[in-house]
């Protein structure tokens, strides 16, 4: 009876730990991209203290509908478009016209992998 109490707690330390690093790696990642994309805009400091914030709040919300299999493409884009328009207005404020269509392009190809690479 001992064994198998010991083997269930190991069993479930395990599944803890796995999930907890499954979830670090997950943010870590969003984090890297969001990084990425700050980059890819050639943010100013001062832009980078505005624009990483409306990055960060968006990432999981991305994330979700990207690896939601429930959604058709079409539901995808659909709530992945609706995300950037409550976000555009703050970000073409922030932004040169420049930076504000490589940000637009990035958002399209966020929208066509989640679409090819996730879709159904």
């Amino acid at each position: 009876m001992k064994n198998r109490i010991y083997l269930f707690t190991a069993a479930l330390c395990c599944s803890v730990l796995v999930s907890v690093s499954t979830s670090y790696a997950q943010k870590a990642g969003a984090m890297s991209k969001i990084e990425a994309i700050a980059q890819q805009l050639d943010l100013t400091p001062q832009q980078k203290l505005k624009v990483l914030p409306i990055l960060r709040e968006e990432a999981p919300k991305v994330e979700a509908i990207k690896n939601d299999n429930s959604l058709s493409k079409i539901q995808k884009v659909q709530r992945l478009r609706a995300i950037h328009q409550q976000t555009d207005p703050q970000m073409k404020a922030i932004l040169s016209q420049e930076q504000y269509q490589k940000l637009k392009a990035i958002r399209q190809q966020t929208i066509r992998e989640a679409t090819q690479t996730y879709g159904r």
